[in-house]
């Protein structure tokens, strides 16, 4: 497949199928998912990806879930994850100090204040000493800062100018009727088990810890942590008891919800124990969600 993309270029998964006349059109798409996953491969639409992430929406690609037969065809005559072109990606700089460049460009514009631990979680090979020349560089041309932006952290902290700018902004005593924001646990804009460590819980529960999970979503106001939704949205952890801020969460959640970022949330249990009766569940109750038989859902 990799020989073909070679010498033909740019192709759709039916046109490969094509090519590869003795292939089994599933054991293709198995075998074209495993060379993109080595990254070798990539395509011109994020489409394929889409519909791989609806199928499996917390756990990464197999072959079972390839060859799950598609209700639909897509462009391209081939199912919905063989959308597309496929082609081969560029080849890589050989230039070592080129890719430290851009790992640093990228880190810097993903995160706005980048910190050691930032870098670790992101796993760059080489880890935070081979981007520190880099950044420095960059500090010296004036293209990002270097200060002590947040506490304990240590002094090796760089940072966008416009990224320190808005979090002077955020210090503002108006800034306070901000509304939450819910992110996946896994976003590089989530510091928490990244670059900060998650904070004391309410109710601590040693069997229920946050993580960054693929599929578990964060709600943070104005930087801080309030509610942890673990992976299919049964369970939650509170990161405080007030109950504006709670309030504040829930109507993120729900905005979330009609928009379509959050598919699933139907919560039975808060911090190891059952929803029923807590503080929790009277915020829910007063944000639009009314009792069924699977727990909470959004009333619209």
């Amino acid at each position: 497949m990799l020989t073909l993309l070679h010498q033909r270029g740019a192709l759709f998964f039916r046109q490969i199928c094509d090519a590869l006349e003795d292939t089994d059109e599933q054991e293709a798409l198995v075998a074209l998912w495993e060379i993109v996953w080595s990254g070798h491969v990539t395509n011109d639409t994020l489409a394929p990806l889409r519909a791989l992430v609806r199928r499996r929406p917390l756990a990464g690609p197999n072959r079972a879930a390839l060859s799950r037969p598609p209700r639909r065809r897509a462009m391209g005559g081939g199912p919905p994850a063989a959308a597309g072109r496929w082609s081969l990606t560029p080849p890589r700089a050989e230039n070592a100090t080129r890719r430290r460049h851009a790992w640093a460009e990228q880190l810097l514009a993903r995160h706005g204040v980048l910190t050691r631990g930032a870098i670790a979680s992101d796993r760059v090979p080489g880890g935070f000493a081979a981007v520190y020349p880099v950044l420095r560089a960059l500090e010296e041309a004036g293209r990002c800062r270097r200060g002590y932006f947040v506490e304990a952290l240590g002094g090796a902290q760089f940072a966008l100018p416009g990224a320190v700018d808005r979090m002077r902004a955020g210090t503002r005593e108006d800034a306070t009727a901000e509304p939450a924001v819910v992110l996946a646990a896994t976003d590089p804009a989530n510091p928490y088990g990244a670059a900060l460590p998650w904070p004391v819980r309410t109710a601590d529960d040693p069997g229920r810890r946050a993580a960054r999970k693929v599929g578990a979503l964060v709600v943070v106001h104005r930087g801080e942590l309030v509610l942890y939704i673990e992976k299919g949205g049964r369970s939650l952890l509170t990161f405080t008891a007030e109950e504006k801020a709670l309030a504040r969460a829930v109507a993120a959640v729900a905005d979330a919800m009609r928009t379509g970022l959050i598919t699933r949330f139907e919560p039975e249990r808060v911090d190891g124990s059952r929803l029923y009766g807590s503080t929790l569940e009277t915020v829910l109750l007063a944000g639009g969600f009314k009792p069924s038989y699977r727990g909470l859902e959004l009333v619209d």
